[in-house]
Protein backbone atom coordinates (compact mmCIF):
# COMPACT_ATOMS: atom_id res chain seq x y z
CA UNK A 1 0.00 0.00 0.00
CA UNK A 2 1.32 3.23 -0.65
CA UNK A 3 0.54 6.56 0.86
CA UNK A 4 1.31 10.03 -0.53
CA UNK A 5 2.91 12.53 1.47
CA UNK A 6 1.40 14.33 4.20
CA UNK A 7 0.09 17.81 3.78
CA UNK A 8 0.99 20.49 6.06
CA UNK A 9 -1.95 22.93 6.88
CA UNK A 10 -1.88 25.89 8.26
CA UNK A 11 -0.94 26.55 12.07
CA UNK A 12 -3.63 27.09 14.15
CA UNK A 13 -2.21 30.10 17.00
CA UNK A 14 -4.20 29.73 20.29
CA UNK A 15 -4.37 32.78 22.54
CA UNK A 16 -1.51 33.00 24.80
CA UNK A 17 -1.91 31.53 28.14
CA UNK A 18 -0.50 33.56 31.24
CA UNK A 19 1.03 32.51 34.09
CA UNK A 20 1.53 34.71 37.09
CA UNK A 21 3.93 33.35 40.18
CA UNK A 22 3.39 34.88 43.48
CA UNK A 23 6.28 35.39 45.73
CA UNK A 24 5.39 36.25 49.26
CA UNK A 25 7.20 37.26 52.86
CA UNK A 26 5.48 37.49 56.24
CA UNK A 27 6.47 39.42 58.71
CA UNK A 28 4.94 39.22 62.32
CA UNK A 29 3.87 42.05 64.21
CA UNK A 30 2.88 41.50 67.79
CA UNK A 31 -0.19 42.97 68.60
CA UNK A 32 -1.01 43.93 72.34
CA UNK A 33 -4.94 43.69 73.51
CA UNK A 34 -5.40 44.23 77.65
CA UNK A 35 -8.59 42.99 78.51
CA UNK A 36 -10.16 43.87 81.74
CA UNK A 37 -13.35 42.11 83.27
CA UNK A 38 -16.34 44.10 84.61
CA UNK A 39 -18.89 41.82 87.09
CA UNK A 40 -22.29 43.76 86.18
CA UNK A 41 -25.38 42.08 88.56
CA UNK A 42 -28.67 42.53 87.25
CA UNK A 43 -31.68 42.80 88.94
CA UNK A 44 -34.73 42.27 86.92
CA UNK A 45 -37.93 43.99 88.13
CA UNK A 46 -41.27 42.69 86.24
CA UNK A 47 -44.51 45.26 85.76
CA UNK A 48 -47.23 42.71 84.41
CA UNK A 49 -49.94 45.89 83.36
CA UNK A 50 -53.63 44.09 82.57
CA UNK A 51 -55.96 46.35 80.31
CA UNK A 52 -59.27 44.42 79.92
CA UNK A 53 -61.44 44.98 76.44
CA UNK A 54 -64.42 45.65 75.43
CA UNK A 55 -65.71 45.90 71.90
CA UNK A 56 -68.61 47.39 70.31
CA UNK A 57 -69.78 47.77 66.50
CA UNK A 58 -71.15 51.21 64.94
CA UNK A 59 -72.67 51.56 61.66
CA UNK A 60 -71.90 54.75 60.37
CA UNK A 61 -73.96 56.45 57.23
CA UNK A 62 -73.77 59.79 55.22
CA UNK A 63 -76.05 61.67 52.85
CA UNK A 64 -75.11 64.53 50.82
CA UNK A 65 -77.85 66.79 49.43
CA UNK A 66 -76.96 69.63 46.34
CA UNK A 67 -78.89 72.49 45.72
CA UNK A 68 -78.75 72.51 42.06
CA UNK A 69 -81.48 75.64 40.99
CA UNK A 70 -84.72 76.80 40.93
CA UNK A 71 -85.95 74.47 37.51
CA UNK A 72 -86.03 70.78 37.26
CA UNK A 73 -84.81 69.35 34.52
CA UNK A 74 -82.51 71.98 33.72
CA UNK A 75 -83.28 73.66 30.69
CA UNK A 76 -81.06 75.68 28.13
Amino acid sequence: MYCKPSHVLPAIVHPTKCCVNHNCCNYVVPHIHPTHTTTVNHHMYQHQHYYPQTQSVVNEASHQHFNCGPQWPPFR
